[in-house]
């Protein structure tokens, strides 16, 4: 299928795209990298009036460190920040996660805020910023806001957004010293959303567990640190919390089992990358 016929604005500066979407509102999409959008477009899920692309705006695609965490811009691609200098170090759930996102090709052209735009539930980058606790900015031309994650994705492919805003920016908090982090997810191919997807950060005396693909948004919890029989009532007790859904991937019970088997194999593997 081809889109509907749009007009198009390659802007060349923030506010360029700005005045776009304070004029068009609802009528205007964002395109930084397009992997989720241009397949919309195509099967005419999105009709917008116009598409502005941010891709080419000076400092958009910036990593920047600030306060021990790390701050990416709208245009970062997924491919710049898994290679970002010391990132196994600085944010090691991140670079466990990346991996797991598409494929090395759909990496170099897709964008890290957008996935956190497309807010897709089985999504790694969503899972990761609300464990993580990060937050997201958002600029108009009133100015600046940010929201944190958990309030920043209301549903699937939902979000706190306004049409007249933009993502400007996404920032991952520095790490815990000493903490350990695992991830890990199933899919039927290397390079698909997952079914379920696991990931855990375990500090002192403190351990946290966020899921995605069982319910319409990331899930963050946070359990007992238990081990053995105990720690498999923990988590059975939360995959019956959660309970899934049945759709043409997968039923709600093989999800609960997923995420029993995932979950316990995350949790063993962060308590032994503790510092």
């Amino acid at each position: 299928m081809k889109p509907a016929r749009f007009d198009y604005v390659a802007a060349d500066s923030l506010d360029e795209a700005l005045d776009v979407l304070s004029q068009e509102g609802a009528e205007a999409c964002v395109l930084a990298g397009g992997q989720s959008l241009i397949a919309m477009l195509n099967m005419r899920l999105v009709k917008p009036k116009v598409v502005v692309d941010i891709s080419r705006i000076p400092g958009l695609d910036d990593i920047a460190a600030e306060d021990g965490g790390l701050t990416v811009g709208a245009a970062a691609t997924q491919r710049s920040l898994l290679e970002h200098p010391g990132l196994p170090r600085s944010h090691p759930l991140l670079a466990r996660a990346l991996p797991w996102v598409g494929h090395f090709q759909t990496r170099s052209r897709g964008t890290v805020c957008g996935s956190i735009a497309h807010a897709d539930p089985s999504s790694e980058l969503p899972l990761c910023l609300a464990l993580l606790g990060g937050e997201v900015r958002l600029r108009s031309k009133a100015g600046q806001r940010r929201l944190a994650a958990r309030d920043f994705q209301t549903g699937m492919l939902c979000t706190a957004r306004a049409d007249d805003e933009l993502i400007e920016a996404v920032h991952f908090p520095a790490v815990e010293a000493g903490a350990g982090y695992a991830f890990t997810e199933f899919g039927y191919r290397h390079g698909d959303f997952a079914v379920v997807a696991v990931a855990v950060a375990v500090s002192a005396g403190k351990l946290r567990i966020g899921v995605g693909g069982m319910t319409d948004r990331p899930e963050v919890r946070e359990l007992p640190m238990v081990a053995g029989d105990a720690l498999d009532d923990v988590l059975n007790d939360l995959a019956w919390e959660l309970k899934g859904a049945d759709d043409q991937h997968a039923t709600a019970r093989y999800r609960r089992e997923l995420l029993r088997r995932l979950g316990k194999h995350a949790i063993e593997e962060a308590m032994q990358c503790r510092g």
